[in-house]
This record gives C-alpha cells, structure tokens and sequence, in this order.
C-alpha cells in the first residue's frame, strides 16, 4: 500500500508543491525528493520521478535549482537502485548544468563528478561521455562552459581511444569563441592536464596553455597562472626551461594588473615549480619587477610572498642584494595595504639572515613601521615578532618595542587599544617577566579603568592569560592585590570591573589564593548598594565554588564561606540579585 495513500501519490503530491507560488514550499519539495523516492521505491523513482524532474523542474527561482541540483549529488543513487543505475540521475543533471545562473551550473556539475565516481568505466562510457559530448558541443555558452569541469576526473578512467577524443574535445573548447567558455576551460587546464602522462602535457596541454596564456581577455589570462604552475610541475627542470620562459615571462609583464596580481599572489608556487636553476637565473629579477610594480594590489601581493620566496633563493648575499632593497622600499610605500602585508610578513626575513644582518637591515624598518600611522600596520609587526626575538634576542627588541606599545596602548580608537591588548600574552610569553612587570605590568592594570566595557573585559581575559604564562604566584603578588584595592574605588564602575575580574581569573588560580585573598574582596562587595554589583557577586561566587570543589579543604570553604554569604542574598529586595543567589545557593551546597 503507498504509504502516502491511494489517490494523492508522491508524485502527485511533488507536482502540487512545485507548482506552489511559495517559493519555501517548492524548496520543501526538493528537500523530500529522497524520501519520496524511497516511498516510491528504486523502479518507479526511474521511471516516474527522474523523468518528472527532467520535464517539469523549469523553476524560475534560482534558490530552488540549486536546491534541486545539490540534492541529487548526496546519496541519491541508493534511492534509484544503487549505483548500477545511478547514471539515470544524469537526466536532470544535464539539464541543470545548462541553466542561466552559474550557481546552479557549478553545483550540478559538482553532483555530477560525484556520482561519475560511483560508476564502473564501463557505465562512464556509456553515460558520461555521451553527456559530456553534448554538453561540450552545446548551443548555449553556458552548456559548453560546465563540460570544461567535467573532463578531469572522467579521463583517467576511460579506455584510451576515449581518452584521445576527450583530449581533442577540451583543446576545441579552448578555441570557442566565446570568452566565458575559454575562461572555463583556463579554470579546469591544470586539473585536467595532472591527469596526462608528460607526453600529452607536451602535444596536447602545453600548446593549449600557450594559446590561452596569450587570449586578447585578461580574465582568460589571469586563469592561466595556475596552469603554468601545474604544467611545470608535470615537466622536468630542462623541459620548463626551453618550454615554458617565454610565457613565464610575458605573465610577469603582462599589460593586465589582474595577471601581473595573480603572478605575484602564486609567486612561491611557481618558483617551488620550475626549479632552483631557473629561480636564480630569471625568478629573482622577475620577483623584483613585481615588488616595483605600479599598481598597490601587485605589490601587496609580492609583500606576501616575501619570506616563502626569500627561503627558496637559499643565498644570503642574493637577499640583502635583491631583495631588501626593495623590502625597504615597500616599508615607505604610499599604500597602507602594501605596508600592512610587508609588516605581516617581514619577520620572516629575520631567521635567513644572521644576527648583525638582521639588526642592520630589518630592526629599522620594524621600528620605522611600529611609527606607521595606520593601526594594522603596527599591529602586524607586533603580532609577528617572535621570529625576530629569536634572532636578535629580547634585550634590544624590548627596548624597541617599548615606545610603539605605549602609543598603541593609549590610542584615541577602542579597536586599536582591544588589539594590543589581545597580543599582551604573547609579548609577555617572547620578552620575558622582567620586562613586562617592568615596562607593562602598570598599562595592563590601567586598563581596567577604561572608558569603554570591551576594553576592561578584554583587560580581564588579559590578566587570566598572563596568569596561565607567569603563574599563580606571580598573579598573586602583581594582579590580585591591585584589584582587590579597585573593590572600595567610590566609581561603581571600579568595583564592577573588580568582581568582573575575579570572576575570570579566579579559574586560574589557587584554592588558598580564593581563599586567603579573592573571597575577602567579593563578600566586602556583596552588601554594596548597587544591584548589578550584587547580582554579579552572586554569578562570582557560583564560579568559585565551581572551581575550589575538587579539594576537601575548598568544599568546606563553599560550605562556611560562600554558602551562607549568598544565603543572605537569596532575601535581597532585586529579583535578579535573588534569582543568581539562589543558583550560587545551590551550587555552593552542592560543592559542600
């Protein structure tokens, strides 16, 4: 019996709901098609179900296409026979790799590569190549246009006379008049030439890559670069050499930015490709082009790629002779975007040099960028330093660092001072203790005052991290003390941020520093006027009895000490204050 009943059948019932006005209704029905096809079962989902979909799924809503086209790539198969018949879900996958919008085109494509590799060789012969001609020999560009991404995971499974004609089908489409289609198959070159053996990357890949690599549109081009790389990869040192300079070459002068950007963004890529030989004798010169190139977006590309270059020309001399000069140059470039990459990656330089290298060569740009006027820039620097302080240790990096801290610090931005904040720990954890409770120990604390929440609650995460670096100890001695003196601070504000502070550090600390310090500052402060003061003691003191319980001598303090201390707040005359008391309350007894 149709478990759906007699007369309103599934099929019925998904022809009703994709005929809805309501878009979220036809979405519902495409997210069903499994369990209707299960109903079904696997004969009439063949015969009934894929035939319908193919004929009357035409939604004019892209959302629903989509939809449409995910569905049948997860696991369909098993709900039409297994995968003996999964190619059956080609039908309306063909059709939706035709559709208008790109989304609907590249997610059919995607469900179809799925289940192609489900199928035996013998299936892909019959089915997928079929397909895979008509969609390449299509009227529509955008027919042609999805059968590029089709060829690279078919081909290395199909018999060789096939693979001969798949080979001679991807070059036609590379010629196609059309712009969007050359772009396609620009985009798919590289996967599909990984799976041809070096002879045909040489008859068959190669030429194509030289045409493409020459197309009178940018956005063809730009395409090509991960094509040179993949294609060099395929070849051997000598072969890259006398096949592929010349395009290499006319990338990195390419009257296109967008070509020049995508060179210099897959920089380390390329010269990882066409080997040591080549990087000395034409990637060097090649690289310093970019760094000098007349566009921002080019030269913040090159900056990134800096450090990862710099390691493959394995020559000190060639560094400080090539490219630091021009490290230089970008650490006074008029783009902030082009400074801010080349102070993210700068640091990088520092262990391929030695240490008289890098003082006299690098320590003046780090302090020249830590002066930068835009905040990222300095903030990059700090973030990545501990490469530096490896080299030339923490005494003169911390006696450089000190004045671009204190200005950050005391920025007029709340973001720029949140930021700073966020890379205490690790400026602690690289220059030590005696620097920071020197030259940071005050800042840190001077921030619990701040005029803007963000900052004191970020101040307080602060203290439990520097807690977790020097350790309970220490916080014992340089933080608890001055917080609890913030606890009778006649600004509510003070004695908020103390119970805040507590409560976040508390975690880290000891039973007896609970015990001996942080109780007596969060039971003075339980009477205070202030109800959110109250009702934060109460949440406070929950956690404490969270995190001393797992000694005998903590859950007598939970027991004697916070028990009856929130007891008395579960009388408060503020609803929320008794509502925290009580949890606190039961946690505290629980705890005992």
């Amino acid at each position: 019996m149709d478990p759906l009943g007699d007369e309103l059948t599934p099929i019925a019932i998904l022809i009703d709901e994709l005929k809805s006005e309501d878009v979220q209704l036809r979405l519902n029905a495409i997210h069903r098609i499994s369990t209707i096809a299960l109903a079904l079962g696997p004969e009439r989902a063949r015969d009934e179900l894929i035939p319908f979909l193919r004929e009357n799924v035409d939604d004019e809503d892209d959302e629903v296409l989509l939809a449409l086209a995910e569905e049948l790539g997860k696991g369909m198969e098993e709900f039409v026979g297994g995968r003996d018949y999964g190619h059956v879900l080609f039908i309306p996958l063909e059709h939706l790799a035709v559709a208008e919008e790109t989304l609907v085109r590249d997610k059919a494509t995607d469900s179809i590569i799925k289940i192609a590799a489900i199928l035996s060789p013998s299936q892909l012969e019959e089915y997928y190549i079929p397909m895979l001609k008509r969609l390449s020999q299509g009227e529509w560009f955008s027919s042609r246009t999805s059968s590029a991404s089709l060829y690279a995971s078919a081909y290395p499974r199909v018999s060789p006379d096939t693979q001969t004609e798949l080979r001679k089908l991807f070059t036609t489409l590379g010629g196609d008049d059309t712009p969007m289609v050359r772009r396609a198959v620009s985009k798919w070159l590289g996967p599909f030439a990984k799976n041809l053996s070096r002879d045909h990357v040489i008859s068959d890949a190669l030429p194509l890559y030289r045409k493409l690599s020459q197309d009178d549109q940018d956005s063809v081009r730009l395409l090509t670069v991960e094509d040179l790389i993949t294609i060099a990869q395929q070849l051997g040192p000598a072969e890259v050499g006398s096949q592929l300079l010349p395009q290499l070459r006319s990338s990195v002068t390419d009257k296109s930015w967008r070509v020049r950007y995508m060179v210099a963004n897959h920089f380390v890529e390329l010269a990882e490709a066409v080997g040591p030989v080549i990087v000395r004798d034409e990637m060097v010169t090649a690289f310093v082009q970019l760094l000098k190139d007349n566009e921002a977006e080019v030269r913040t590309a090159g900056a990134g790629q800096i450090p990862g270059f710099a390691k493959l020309i394995d020559n000190r001399e060639t560094i400080l002779a090539k490219i630091i000069p021009c490290v230089k140059d970008l650490s006074t470039d008029s783009s902030q975007h082009v400074r801010a990459a080349l102070a993210n990656q700068l640091s990088g330089l520092a262990p391929l040099l030695d240490k008289e290298a890098t003082i006299e060569n690098l320590l003046p740009l780090f302090l020249h960028l830590l002066k930068d006027e835009f905040p990222d820039v300095r903030l990059n620097i700090i973030s990545k330093l501990e490469q530096v302080n490896s080299v030339i240790g923490n005494e003169l990096l911390s006696q450089s660092l000190l004045p671009a801290i204190m200005e950050l610090a005391e920025d007029k931005q709340w973001r720029v001072r949140q930021a700073i904040i966020e890379y205490i720990p690790l400026l602690a954890t690289q220059l030590g203790r005696t620097f920071f409770d020197e030259q940071l120990a005050n800042l840190c604390m001077s921030w619990l005052g701040d005029s803007v929440y963000s900052i004191r609650e970020a101040a307080t995460i602060n203290l439990k991290k520097l807690t977790e670096v020097f350790g309970v100890e220490w916080a014992k001695v340089a933080i608890v003390p001055k917080v609890a003196a913030m606890g009778s601070h006649p600004n509510y504000l003070y004695r908020m941020t103390t119970v805040l502070c507590m409560t976040t550090i508390g975690p880290s600390l000891t039973v007896e520093v609970i015990r001996d310090h942080v109780l007596q500052v969060l039971l003075t402060l339980i009477t205070d006027p202030i109800p959110n003061i109250r009702f934060n003691v109460a949440k406070s003191l929950e956690v404490m009895a969270t995190t001393i319980n797992s000694t005998p001598e903590g859950r007598d303090i939970s027991e004697k000490r916070i028990a009856p201390a929130v007891d008395n707040l579960r009388r408060d005359v503020d609803a929320d204050v008794r509502y925290f008391a009580n949890r606190a309350f039961q946690k505290a007894v629980a705890m005992a």
